[in-house]
């Protein structure tokens, strides 16, 4: 399968450029990551998967057997940072980013490849906090939501991508989803304080009491 027939090839490819800006832009891996830049990164990332999850609904509710097709209904995360910014004592923000519903499945396959695909690095996010001093006894879980099944979920979105495309899907609208998602989840984190934020975290009382 050549990349110009493979439409996960053709996001992997196209999208890169947007997808480091995000990662430039949250710098999860910094070595000096303090609880207090980690807990601005969570609350504009709930922020953030709460207006999209809201753009999401709408579409399976237009298309639900496509959402059915991907599983939707079990791959919410706003919830699952809601309970991490619990966890560090802090509050969720009061707004989030105006973000449109996708047009259709094409670009909610689109969006669905930057929210899942981001499970991928949470497992070396989860890592790398494991060996900050500062964060070691905090547990979080919005990073790497699915733990042992990180990998068939992230399978069950390929499948489900390349199978759309097979039965007629477009597979430019398909990328044209992720890079406006990528460059909106960037334009949304851009103002991440580089020090402390304005509300910063309290020590967390019980590490790992996310709810489920």
């Amino acid at each position: 399968m050549t990349e110009r027939s493979d439409v996960m090839l053709q996001l992997r490819t196209a999208t890169a450029p947007e997808h480091q800006q995000v990662e430039d832009t949250l710098a999860l891996l910094d070595p000096d990551l303090t609880p207090a830049r980690l807990t601005d990164v969570l609350r504009r990332m709930h922020a953030f998967w709460t207006a999209v999850e809201a753009g999401l609904d709408a579409w399976a509710t237009a298309e639900p057997a496509d959402a059915g097709a991907v599983d939707w209904a079990g791959r919410r995360r706003a919830g699952v940072f809601a309970g991490d910014l619990a966890t560090l004592g802090a509050r969720p923000l009061d707004a989030g980013p105006d973000l449109p519903a996708p047009a259709g499945t094409d670009g909610a396959l689109g969006t669905l490849y930057v929210l899942e695909g981001s499970t991928l690095g949470g497992v070396f996010i989860d890592r790398h906090l494991a060996t900050l001093p500062a964060l070691a006894d905090v547990r979080l879980r919005a990073f790497s939501p699915y733990g042992e099944r990180t990998g068939a979920m992230w399978a069950g979105l390929r499948r489900a991508t390349r199978d759309h495309v097979a039965g007629g899907g477009d597979p430019d609208a398909v990328v044209d989803g992720a890079r406006r998602t990528f460059r909106a989840l960037a334009q949304w984190c851009a103002g991440v304080e580089q020090s402390a934020p304005s509300q910063g975290p309290v020590p967390p009382s019980s590490p790992g009491g996310a709810p489920a």
